[in-house]
């Protein structure tokens, strides 16, 4: 019994520090949000991007279909506001207008209200890691030029809407004005302007133009079974 309380301790002192490192670690590489200029300059960047990527295409897209990570599947009918969340447990029906709406078409020993909640949070975040650019101009988004080293990025913040409103992503682009990356200041991660990239660009069917390949901490996040309707 001493054994297993000296074992127990010697964790605890193991995951203690563990978390101080980490801790230290967050606050030696966060780096503070950039301030920008709101306007026409920032908005006309927000625009340039959306031309680069095909925005018009976007909009008259009917169904985006895809893989998150290997993990969750969706079938997205965006003229018709609902999507179709999949995995190997469970098939849900979410509506996009009105959440209460929605239905578990099947699932494996999973409540019902507990299963919606959790495929509402994960479309919410899925689909912004795959559309996120086309969302810049919405209402509910702050623009802000900023300028660093003679480069422009623009920076975006969620007033609304989501799973976390208040997020801010900082968007680096090349010159053609197509994404390459960007700084998240987000309430789920504690390090401050956390780098993620945007590559292998795909233009599909419809004409939009996604990335199908993100990479954080040099993790990627893949985007398979790409198809849409148009």
């Amino acid at each position: 019994m001493k054994r297993f309380y000296k074992i127990l301790k010697i964790l605890g002192i193991a995951i203690l520090s563990l978390l101080i490192i980490i801790t230290i670690a967050g606050f030696l590489i966060s780096k503070d949000i950039p301030k920008g200029q709101q306007g026409p300059e920032a908005d006309e960047l927000a625009e340039e991007i959306l031309e680069e990527l095909n925005y018009e295409a976007f909009k008259t897209t009917k169904r985006i279909s895809w893989t998150f990570a290997g993990i969750h599947s969706y079938d997205w009918y965006k003229n018709d506001n609902y999507v179709i969340v999949k995995s190997e447990d469970y098939k849900v029906k979410i509506d996009l207008d009105n959440y209460d709406k929605s239905e578990v078409l099947s699932s494996i020993d999973i409540e019902d209200d507990d299963l919606i909640k959790t495929c509402i949070k994960n479309f919410n975040n899925d689909s912004f890691w795959l559309i996120a650019p086309y969302k810049i101009m919405e209402e509910n988004v702050e623009r802000r030029l900023v300028k660093e080293d003679n480069d422009e990025s623009l920076l975006v913040t969620y007033t609304s809407g989501g799973s976390t409103p208040g997020d801010s992503y900082l968007w680096k682009v090349d010159q053609n004005k197509r994404p390459t990356s960007f700084n998240m200041w987000v309430s789920i991660i504690p390090v401050g302007g956390l780098e993620a990239y945007w590559k292998d660009w795909v233009e599909t069917e419809s004409g939009m133009i996604l990335s199908t390949r993100k990479t954080v901490f040099g993790v990627p996040v893949e985007i398979t079974n790409l198809e849409v309707d148009f």
